[in-house]
């Protein structure tokens, strides 16, 4: 069975992707949290992490005697491993695209992630307001991810069909938005209300919320968890 080391549930959107390719295809496999406690190198979450990967992030995947680390790499390596999951789409065409998305998000978007880090807690709504109105390149940003979700094959599939690896890079995006309600399209909104009604997804948010931990280098905007809760 593989084990997979994830972070914080409220935070980590690396973690979040391969857990819910793995939740979402059924595929069996023991949970590790490393809670985050600082990123310096004699942190307790370093230390631990790195005696499995050289990076020394999360999230990584041990399958017997293979590791693999990086969210996409995981993703890749499971879907190779399980053809049977059609985790990514049978036409070469959407498989091409699914690729093609899933990458741009694992290698853009600086501004989205560095102004709007998931925390699925939170609702930051105010925040969101003041950072739409501030950030052109947030603004240009958003509207990229606005016509990748705007252009799936039909109003109610997935990005490329079927449930996908694409699906599950984009899913953490989704949760960005509702903490900071960035405006999107009503088409892209129906997507964001498909990918949040998915099982794995409700675990995964289910999941956070329990986790009650307040990690200050991850929280820019509250300075306690008591505030800006989310109902």
């Amino acid at each position: 069975m593989y084990t997979l080391f994830i972070g914080n549930k409220n935070y980590s959107t690396w973690s979040m992707r391969p857990w819910i390719l793995l939740k979402q295809a059924g595929i069996d496999f023991h949970e590790h949290l490393i809670q985050f406690d600082s990123f310096e190198p004699d942190s307790q979450f370093k230390t631990e992490i790195l005696k499995l990967n050289p990076t020394g992030k999360v999230p990584t995947l041990v399958d017997a005697d293979i590791t693999v680390w990086d969210s996409l790499a995981i993703c890749e390596y499971v879907a190779e491993q399980h053809p049977e999951k059609k985790l990514l789409p049978q036409d070469q065409k959407l498989r091409a695209r699914a690729r093609c998305i899933s990458a741009e998000m694992h290698s853009s978007f600086q501004n989205l992630r560095n102004l709007c880090p998931m925390n699925i807690e939170a609702d930051l709504t105010h925040i969101g307001e003041q950072l739409w109105a501030e950030h052109e390149q947030l603004r240009a940003e958003v509207s990229r991810i606005d016509q990748i979700w705007s252009e799936r094959p039909s109003e109610d599939s997935f990005l490329c069909g079927e449930f996908s690896i694409a699906d599950a890079f984009y899913a953490p995006v989704v949760m960005r938005f509702v903490c900071f309600k960035l405006p999107v399209s009503a088409s892209s909104q129906a997507y964001m209300q498909k990918i949040l009604a998915l099982p794995s997804v409700q675990q995964w948010i289910a999941d956070a919320k329990q986790e009650q931990m307040f990690v200050p280098f991850d929280e820019p905007y509250r300075q306690n968890r008591d505030v800006y809760l989310r109902d």
